[in-house]
């Protein structure tokens, strides 16, 4: 399942999206199994997480200041470039916002590892890059949204959702993680639980395409989605030099060059759905925004595992 995962994911996708249309009754059912099902999967992502390693990570200086600013400077100011054109329905920009200024914790470090990128210093990196996003996040989307963003989140919800499936999932990881370094029993947990990742992640794309698919009935949310999918298309082309241009800045090498592309393209949609799952009805589409992204990611993935190698080759 390791090796297949790429096509499996993409599968997940399709038979949810279908699924989604063919049987819209289902989406209630399904949306309702959403927060267990991605619980689990972020509990097992974070497990993944190395909390040990944020100190080796501090190591790789260079390297771990190209990650903070293709993630926390460039990609922003990309966001800003984009913003002023998007629709001006509410709901859109803020996924948008949500999921453009996360970065990916999770399948980055594959999709890296696939190109030759070095995945090792990723996944050493990624407890600061989840510290960081958790952070700014609330900033960025301030500096964006001004005052409107009282108008339209609910401070509530918003944070039951990042208490419920990202603090206690990540705090229950690095448990299981200082478990496992002092145990055997704690080792087998982790491992086990590390076998569970796959299944799921499909289950869980499954379960938010096939639920959220049902809510595009309405025309106006459908056209509000399909307009930014050239915003997402571009984020990834646009990315790639821009990820390009820092690792040259940093005077990175062809590995680690390829890592500060992937991590400046790849989003952190899954980690940031609870909080759009949270927003008020009125704002609902800004899930699918979100999942909408996710998709286009994927199949922008399968064309950088390829492309990344040619735009930073070996002999650099």
């Amino acid at each position: 399942m390791e090796r297949h995962q790429v096509p499996l994911y993409v599968g997940a996708l399709a038979v949810g999206g279908l699924l989604g249309w063919a049987a819209p009754g289902v989406g209630p059912g399904l949306e309702h199994a959403i927060n267990p099902v991605l619980a689990a999967l972020l509990f097992v992502t974070f497990l993944q997480v190395p909390a040990a390693e944020l100190v080796r990570s501090m190591k790789a200086g260079r390297f771990l200041a190209a990650t903070l600013v293709v993630n926390f400077v460039v990609v922003p100011l990309v966001v800003a470039a984009m913003f002023a054109f998007l629709p001006d329905d509410q709901a859109v920009r803020v996924g948008v916002l949500l999921v453009l200024l996360a970065p990916c914790i999770d399948y980055v470090i594959v999709f890296s590892g696939l190109a030759g990128g070095s995945s090792e210093r990723l996944l050493a990196a990624t407890p600061l890059l989840l510290i960081a996003q958790m952070i700014l996040l609330p900033g960025y989307l301030f500096l964006f949204m001004g005052s409107e963003l009282a108008d339209v989140v609910e401070i509530g919800p918003f944070v039951e959702a990042f208490v419920i499936l990202i603090v206690i999932p990540l705090a229950l990881a690095w448990l299981t993680q200082a478990w496992a370094a002092r145990r055997p029993a704690g080792q087998k947990a982790a491992d086990a639980a590390g076998t569970a990742m796959v299944p799921l992640m499909c289950a869980t794309l499954l379960a938010v395409v096939a639920s959220q698919v049902p809510k595009l009935g309405n025309g106006n949310s459908l056209s509000d989605v399909a307009t930014v999918l050239p915003f997402y298309v571009a984020f990834l082309v646009v990315m790639a030099f821009a990820g390009l241009a820092v690792a040259r800045l940093f005077r990175l090498g062809a590995r680690d060059g390829r890592a500060i592309v992937f991590t400046g393209a790849t989003r952190n949609s899954l980690v940031v759905l609870p909080l759009a799952l949270a927003l008020p009805d009125k704002l609902a589409v800004a899930a699918v925004v979100v999942v909408t992204q996710t998709l286009v990611e994927v199949i922008g993935m399968v064309i950088y595992v390829r492309a990344v190698p040619r735009l930073i080759p070996l002999t650099d």
